[in-house]
């Protein structure tokens, strides 16, 4: 989703709607804490995914993903080589070694949380840590231009800066997957504007105080091409490299960057 040409700020929410995102995104936290838990080799996606609603309805909030657009699980469930939007199912068996990420929705009194990480089942091969916490990493880089008076794109600057800076950091090529982003959040999951993950600086929407949005690193061990199956979800690398995406609701503050999914 691109943003509106016309759209000059990101819209500043009050301090209460702040509150009410951060109790969705809590819930998110626990529900994404909860399935890394239950993780382990022999457990299936479908099983993870029954963790997630379950932590969701309990806690009196109901999973954003399900049913958004048709998608019909409560969360997305990527593995190796699935960058985003895994539909779980029985037949995906983790298996030791592999790179799990798992993005989770969740809306409370109408406010939507919404948050990704990427785990190891077992031990994983050193390359595939290092893009993991690279990822990571540049996620927490990025989220430091959330602030006051920054324009959309000094994030995606940011970013995409943190991405050659974690090359060297982490002695690992890092490919930053083509034409996915992250968004603006509210009262829906996807609201204007979209924020791509690379791209110059000082363009876009201004940032205002208490403006929020969820900003979700996906880099690659292989190519920033991918190709979505014929599922029409599943989105996947080219060359069968690993993925990892990491993701936060963010809110811009006078005091500085917000986390409101935090876990």
């Amino acid at each position: 989703m691109a943003f509106h040409r016309r759209t000059k700020k990101i819209i500043a929410r009050t301090p209460g709607e702040l509150d009410a995102m951060q109790a969705a995104g809590e819930i998110v936290g626990a529900a994404l804490k909860a399935v890394r838990a239950a993780a382990a080799p022999g457990v299936t996606t479908l099983e993870l995914d029954r963790v997630a609603e379950d932590t969701i309805r309990q806690a009196g909030a109901y999973p954003t993903f399900k049913g958004y657009e048709g998608f019909p699980a409560s969360i997305c469930a990527s593995v190796n080589e699935v960058i985003v939007h895994g539909i779980p199912t029985a037949d995906v068996v983790l298996c030791d070694g592999d790179l799990v990420s798992i993005d989770c929705g969740a809306t409370l009194d109408g406010w939507v949380g919404d948050s990704a990480w990427s785990f190891g089942v077992g031990e994983l091969t050193p390359e595939a840590n290092a893009l993991n916490k690279a990822t990571e990493w540049v996620l927490h880089e990025g989220m430091k231009a959330m602030i006051p008076g920054n324009r959309l794109t000094d994030v995606s600057a940011a970013l995409e800066q943190a991405t050659y800076r974690a090359e060297e950091k982490f002695g690992v090529d890092l490919y930053i997957v083509d034409g996915y982003g992250g968004h603006g959040i509210g009262h829906e999951m996807h609201e204007e504007p979209y924020l791509s993950n690379e791209g110059k600086a000082g363009r876009g929407p201004l940032i205002q105080e208490r403006s929020v949005l969820a900003i979700e690193p996906m880099l690659t061990l292989g190519t920033e091409d991918n190709a979505v199956l014929e599922d029409d979800w599943t989105v996947v690398t080219l060359d069968g490299s690993l993925a990892s995406h990491w993701e936060h609701t963010v809110a811009a503050t006078a005091h500085g960057p917000r986390i409101l999914t935090r876990r």
